[in-house]
C-alpha cells in the first residue's frame, strides 16, 4: 500500500499529512489558510490521491510558515509513499487551461530535488493569500519529495485562475508520474535506483 502519514511540529506550525497515492480524489483539508485548502483539494481531486492535511500555524504573522511547512510535510509524505520507486511511470506532464490562464507542469520522480518556477508575474493576493507563497510551497515540496519539478505559467491575467491552473496541472502531472506500469521492471532508471 502506497500510503504515508507525517507530522511536523515547530514553534511556528503543527502540520499532519496523510497521503494515499492510490486513492480516488478524497480530500479533508484544514490548514487555516482558506485558499491553500482550496488548492490542496484540487491536488487530491485531479491527481486522484486521498489526502488529509490538518494544521495550525502562526497566522497572526502571515501564512508563509504554514504554507511552506505543508509543502515540506507533503513532500516528505510523497517520498515515503513512493518508496524505492519500483514500477513507477516516473515522469509526468500536464498542460491545463483555467479560463484565460494556461499552466504547464512537468515532473520527474528522480531522487534529485530541483524546482524551475516560471511564473514570476504572479503577484498580488487572492483573499488573504499572497501569490508569492505558491513558489515557496512548490520549492518545499520539490526539495522534500526529491523530485525535479518544472512549473510554467504560459499566460494568465487573473491571479486566482493562474494559481488554480498551476495546482491542477501539478496534480495531473504528479498523478501520472506515480502510476504503476506492469511493464516497468524494478526501478525506472538505468542506474537501478533513484538517486538519493
Amino acid at each position: 500500500m502506497r500510503r504515508a502519514e507525517l507530522t511536523r511540529k515547530t514553534k511556528e506550525t503543527d502540520i499532519t499529512v496523510c497521503l494515499d497515492l492510490d486513492g480516488s480524489g478524497k480530500a479533508v483539508v484544514d490548514t487555516g489558510v482558506g485558499f491553500m485548502d482550496h488548492m490542496l483539494t484540487h491536488l487530491a481531486r485531479h491527481g486522484l490521491f486521498d489526502l488529509e492535511v490538518r494544521g495550525t500555524g502562526d497566522l497572526e504573522i502571515d501564512a508563509h510558515h504554514t504554507v511552506e511547512d505543508v509543502g515540506i510535510c507533503l513532500g516528505q509524505a510523497f517520498a515515503k509513499a513512493v518508496g524505492d520507486g519500483a514500477g513507477l511511470v516516473r515522469f509526468g506532464h500536464a498542460v491545463v487551461p483555467m479560463d484565460e490562464a494556461l499552466a504547464e507542469v512537468a515532473i520527474d520522480v528522480s531522487g534529485r530535488p530541483f524546482l524551475a518556477f516560471e511564473a514570476n508575474f504572479l503577484q498580488g493576493r487572492v483573499g488573504d493569500f499572497d501569490a508569492e507563497l505558491v513558489e515557496e510551497f512548490f520549492r518545499a515540496f520539490a526539495v522534500n519529495s526529491r523530485t525535479t519539478l518544472h512549473i510554467m505559467l504560459r499566460c494568465g491575467s487573473n491571479v486566482h485562475h493562474s494559481i488554480e491552473g498551476i495546482f491542477k496541472a501539478f496534480a495531473r502531472a504528479l498523478g501520472v508520474s506515480v502510476r504503476l506500469d506492469p511493464r516497468v521492471q524494478g526501478v525506472p532508471s538505468t542506474k537501478g535506483m533513484l538517486e538519493t
